[in-house]
């Protein structure tokens, strides 16, 4: 079983704070990640979304905001309504200048239930590449 965590990197033309509205601001988050009900940044905070790969199977994403450092850190656990399996989610951001290094990091993905391919770290790995590498990007170079 694979118990490292997913680690992406990205540098954005964007300054920091800009980079960390778009992670932190629901309006601005539906453009790139999810259409979130409600946001904060602010720890104990609790949010929750449904996606899934497929209209017919979506799963509900049950979140709460564990650490927040404005302009440098945002942290939520990502767990899955009915599922066994509690992760963590985090958001780094480095100012590099008039650019922005965002690492993202997604630890636990062990403890959801490895019977089902729903949980495969593949899928999490295409999924967190294609919001990182190209909705966020697009969003954040285009706007």
């Amino acid at each position: 079983m694979n118990t490292e965590p997913i680690v992406l990197e990205r540098t954005f033309n964007a300054p920091i704070a800009k980079v960390w509205k778009a992670i932190t601001d629901k309006d601005e988050m539906k453009s790139w990640y999810f259409d979130l009900a409600e946001f904060k940044a602010e720890v104990g905070f609790q949010f929750q979304f449904s996606a899934g790969e497929r209209p017919e199977k979506q799963f509900l994403h049950l979140c709460e905001v564990t650490e927040v450092v404005p302009e440098k850190r945002l942290t939520y656990s990502w767990r899955y309504d009915g599922y066994e399996g509690n992760s963590l989610v985090t958001f780094e951001l480095f100012e590099q200048g008039d650019s922005t290094l965002l690492r993202l990091t997604h630890m636990g993905l062990e403890s959801f239930p490895q019977a089902t391919n729903d949980f495969a770290r593949e899928n999490f790995v295409a999924g967190w590449n294609h919001i990182i590498n190209i909705s966020l990007k697009e969003y954040l170079e285009n706007k």
